[in-house]
């Protein structure tokens, strides 16, 4: 360890003992970015940058539950990602479903995908309809791998899906257009029943939500880090929830 680590750790370390647990967010969303900057800037590929963001999943999910975390949202794959060349688009589908894998084998997590299905290849349907199943009894952290995400795109399903729901009780057009409210719309998100994020860190310098969870985060804060995802440390998530912690939140009041 170089002299330079040492003081990050002890500098992590500070700010963690200050952390009071409850001011911590219990929903946190997170934009994986810079995994392509991140290697250009160390000269090397595409495909090494998506390894390199896929590996610090892990270590993010650990931090998460050291600080009581319940639910933790990671866009890896926006539905604009789909139009990627293939030749990085298919190794990235390949790293993604590796890390979705390796999500459900570590036994300590419970997966959910958001997103829409029918636009990702089979093999990659399968890989999240499995880690899904696998892990729907597990009593860690939920987490939501948004893969095929796109917020635009979650609440036209939703709606559609309130629409299809009333049709098949009958209901007319106009009646649903009197009952229909932002609670009908809810219950019907990819992520109904859970919690809106409280926090959303985007990783890159990047400011911006790009469409990122649109309905659900109408109330969350929002933090930017300069740190390209796969050099994203400890001592930035801290500090994210450092910040987050010293907010005070009106929700419009």
């Amino acid at each position: 360890m170089n002299l330079r680590d040492l003081v990050y750790r002890l500098y992590a370390r500070r700010v963690e003992g200050r952390l009071d647990h409850d001011q911590v967010p219990k929903h946190i969303g997170v934009i994986l970015d810079g995994n392509r900057r991140w290697a250009k800037a160390s000269g090397g590929t595409a495909e090494q940058g998506h390894k390199a963001g896929a590996s610090k999943i892990q270590e993010l999910l650990g931090w998460c539950a050291e600080t009581d975390v319940e639910v933790v949202t990671l866009w890896m794959l926006s539905t604009e990602n789909l139009d990627r060349p293939e030749a990085e688009l298919t190794p990235l589908l390949g790293i993604i479903e590796g890390a979705v894998a390796d999500l459900a084998a570590d036994g300590r997590w419970r997966v959910h995908h958001v997103g829409t299905l029918d636009v990702l290849p089979a093999r990659t349907q399968s890989v999240l309809k499995e880690a899904e199943q696998a892990t729907m009894n597990n009593d860690g952290i939920l987490v939501n791998v948004a893969v095929g995400y796109g917020g635009r795109q979650e609440i036209a399903d939703a709606v559609r899906s309130l629409l299809l729901e009333h049709a098949g009780k009958g209901t007319s057009l106009e009646e649903v257009a009197e009952i229909v409210d932002v609670e009908h719309i809810s219950e019907h998100l990819y992520t109904r029943g859970q919690p809106d994020p409280d926090l959303v860190i985007r990783t890159s310098g990047e400011q911006r939500l790009s469409g990122f969870m649109l309905w659900q985060s109408a109330h969350s804060e929002y933090y930017f880090c300069e740190v390209f995802w796969p050099a994203f440390r400890k001592v930035d998530f801290l500090r994210a929830l450092r910040d987050y912690a010293a907010r005070h939140r009106r929700y419009g009041t």
